[in-house]
Order: structure tokens, then sequence, then C-alpha cells
């Protein structure tokens, strides 16, 4: 048998927050979010968690497993010590369970203009780009913003108002895009109180990130970027 402890509270109903044991079968190659939906559809139909593709594309499913914020949908309850310890992502409201409010994840992702802003006309085509003006931007484009870094973030903990690395990172991919119009805009942005300056180089969004991507690399990259914008004697650094 697989033995779970699940965090359960339920703002609306008054009751303190809580861990509730379950045992389920131990099948070979079930992962986390499997045995979730055996707790609900089996034993307890109350539980609320969060889940979409189950195939780690959507990011959904971000959670804090075993002390560790991952997907339950790419993690192997048999490569888990026992109990199972599930908890909800940090730093944000919780609405039921495992289930948390993403709104300040959201407006702060936002907050970065997550899309192409283009500096002149649109062609009447397409924009052209070099396999190596593309190539720069494959060390930030995989995000699923699936909030696992916002959630280990202890800077975020303390300020829900700084952007966070996944903003951070997503604000790097625009920047160093070479049809985006709206480099010295962004770096603005990033470079007010509550963006990359307020980074503590922790460095926990970058070993939970379950795509490999490196949020702190990425905000040191927009750190020396936007020093260079002061002082322009400095772009050696800016490779």
């Amino acid at each position: 048998m697989a033995k779970f402890s699940v965090f359960r509270y339920d703002p609306d109903n008054g009751a303190i927050p809580r861990f509730q044991d379950y045992e389920l079968p131990d099948v070979k190659g079930m992962t986390v979010l499997e045995g979730l939906f055996y707790i609900l559809e089996e034993l307890d139909s109350t539980l609320a968690f969060r889940c979409s593709c189950r195939e780690a594309v959507c990011g959904s499913c971000a959670m804090h497993i075993n002390g560790k914020y991952t997907l339950a949908c790419k993690t192997q309850i048999s490569k888990l010590q026992q109990p199972v310890t599930v908890r909800p992502l940090a730093h944000l409201p919780i609405i039921k369970d495992l289930v948390v409010d993403l709104t300040q994840f959201w407006e702060n992702y936002k907050a970065i203009k997550p899309y192409l802003i283009p500096a002149e006309k649109p062609p009447e085509k397409e924009y052209l780009q070099s396999p190596e003006q593309r190539k720069k931007l494959d060390p930030h484009i995989d995000c699923i913003l699936c909030a696992a870094c916002y959630g280990s973030c202890p800077v975020s903990n303390g300020d829900p108002n700084y952007l966070g690395p996944h903003a951070l990172l997503k604000a790097l991919r625009f920047v160093e895009d070479s049809r985006d119009g709206a480099k010295h805009e962004r770096l603005a942005i990033v470079a007010k109180d509550i963006g990359v300056f307020r980074c503590h180089t922790i460095f926990n969004c970058q070993k939970v990130c379950p795509r490999d991507l490196d949020p702190t690399g990425a905000i040191s990259k927009l750190k020396i970027k936007i020093l260079v914008e002061k002082m322009p004697f400095l772009k050696f650094l800016d490779k």
C-alpha cells in the first residue's frame, strides 16, 4: 500500500488546516497525480486539486511534494519516501485543499507585458529572424508558468508585489527577441523596486523548475542589461 498525507483546508467551513492520511494501492508506475485521483474517485470525493494535461506540459498540477515544489503528474510514487506528503503552493491564498488563488501570480506576469510589441508597422507576411537570433530565446521560451518557482521564492513570500522569477524570466525572453521593440520599456519595468534588484539569488527557482530553466540566471542577465542602459561603457558585460 502507498500512504499519502494530504493537506486539507476549506476556508468556507471554518475548520482549521490539517493533514489527512490515506492508503491506496501501490501500483507500478503510479504518479502522485494518479494517486490523488484515486483518493478523489475511490476514497474521498471532497478532495480538491488542480490539473489538466497530465503530461507535464500545462503546469497546473504544481504542488509541494515531500519537501519539493514539482509537478504531481511527473512524480513517481515509487521514488518517494512514504508517507507522500502533499501541500499546496506557498505564498498564495488557498481556495480549497491543494488549489490556490493565482491572481497575484498572473498580475505580476501581466506587468511585464508578455507579448511582442513591434517597433514599427508589422510586415505584410512575417518577421524574419535568423537561427542565431531565435537561439537566444531557447533558454527562456519553455516556461510553462506552473508557479513552482514562485512558490519556492522567499522574496515572493515577503512581498507579493515582487514580480517573481516567472515574470522576470519571461521579461528576458522578450527583451532578447529581435522582433520586439519594447526593450527599454521592459527594462524600466523590471528595474523598479519590485523587480530584479529585489532578487536575493537564493537559486530556489532554478532548483525546482520542471523544465530545467534558469530564472536566477535570467534575472542576472536583466541586471546587467539595466546597468548597461545606465552606463554604456559596461556593454562588454552584456554578451
